[in-house]
């Protein structure tokens, strides 16, 4: 299985960075341009959830929509999920990702390391990395900062 990984550091406090990431009536004001709306389609954000993101028109070139399965939460600093519906269900199988919100030692209540993780395999070696989700997750998280400060 293939790995990507990429990090920001926002200018929050890792506890914040998470209770917006969880919360989808936040995370869906965000950037509406970006990510259009998140929600729970069956649970509540526990293991075995399905959450549907709808993106926004800055990524429809890319991805329109994506249902995760959620697998594995750290409450307070972790959520993976599996890919299980969308687009990128149809260019990459299996495809994980993990969003990660670290504090940054001697500033835990001012700054934290946002991480996107992804594992994937392409369903055929005509697709690229993911490199377009990575710069899109990557860009959406640091939003965060601009919209916590509303929220």
């Amino acid at each position: 299985m293939k790995t990507m990984r990429g990090e920001v550091v926002l200018s929050i406090p890792a506890k914040k960075a998470w209770e917006m990431f969880t919360n989808n009536e936040v995370l869906s004001k965000i950037e509406p341009d970006m990510l259009a709306s998140a929600e729970y389609i069956q649970g509540d954000g526990t293991p075995g959830s399905l959450r549907l993101f709808k993106l926004g028109p800055a990524l429809h070139g890319y991805v329109k929509e994506s249902m995760q399965r959620i697998e594995k939460v750290e409450p307070g600093r972790c959520m993976s999920y599996r890919v299980v519906g969308g687009e990128l269900r149809g260019m990459y199988d299996p495809y994980r990702v993990t969003f990660s919100f670290l504090p940054v030692s001697g500033k835990e209540n001012e700054q934290c390391i946002a991480e996107w993780k992804a594992e994937f395999e392409p369903v055929s070696p005509a697709v690229p990395p993911p490199e377009k989700a990575k710069e899109a997750a990557l860009g959406f998280l640091k939003c965060f900062e601009r919209s916590q400060l509303c929220i």
